[in-house]
């Protein structure tokens, strides 16, 4: 995902968030680390998670700190939406820790966050995902529909659950790229392997 995103000419890294731990531990990590960002001079921040990183990231965008902790823009695959409905298990144990209630599962679902002010999003599923179904993408992009959020929803009749940087039918890095070049993320190109690399990050929530 890394080198994907650097030969778009976008600096990259992974940021290893608390995994494990209920909420606000994942959150407050994240948040603070898109703040660490911009004060070393990023102008843009682009989040990235996918299944429970998509979550992660997801409420990065939706629930911030501060305005400082909210990236700009937000790539999930996969992504766990939400505590209520079609909600994930293993997802809900950990985030909701010893208080699983309704008022909590509300404050952790994604879809119920979702306001105006929200940064853009692209979204990609596989309908053939059993460990979390395309009804949690569907559940975001209608919410973001209905707040007039600008993003894309991208639905794949295979390719199940963890397919990375996708394959055949599964092509949504060159969707992606393209929303990325609208959006004046696309800066240039130069080779993987030839050893460049650029100092900022940009991204998070990997």
């Amino acid at each position: 995902m890394v080198e994907w995103l650097e030969a778009l000419g976008i600096p990259a890294s992974v940021f290893r968030y608390p995994v494990g731990r209920p909420h606000p531990a994942a959150h407050a990590a994240i948040g603070a680390r898109i703040a660490e960002l911009r004060r070393e001079g990023a102008d843009r921040v682009l989040a990235v998670g996918f299944s429970a990183g998509g979550h992660a990231a997801g409420l990065a965008a939706l629930g911030p700190a501060s305005p400082h902790a909210r990236p700009d823009a937000v790539i999930l695959g996969y992504p766990v939406v939400s505590l209520e409905s079609h909600s994930h298990q293993g997802s809900s144990e950990v985030l909701l820790g010893g208080r699983d209630d309704s008022g909590a599962r509300s404050d952790l679902s994604l879809e119920t966050l979702v306001t105006p002010d929200a940064p853009p999003f692209f979204i990609f599923h596989s309908l053939d995902d059993e460990k979390v179904p395309a009804d949690h993408s569907l559940l975001l992009s209608q919410a973001l529909r209905r707040e007039r959020v600008a993003h894309e929803l991208h639905l794949y009749p295979v390719g199940g659950h963890g397919c990375a940087l996708g394959g055949p039918g599964v092509e949504w890095t060159a969707a992606c790229e393209r929303w990325l070049d609208s959006g004046g993320w696309v800066r240039k190109r130069f080779l993987v392997d030839s050893g460049a690399r650029l100092g900022k990050s940009t991204e998070t929530g990997c």
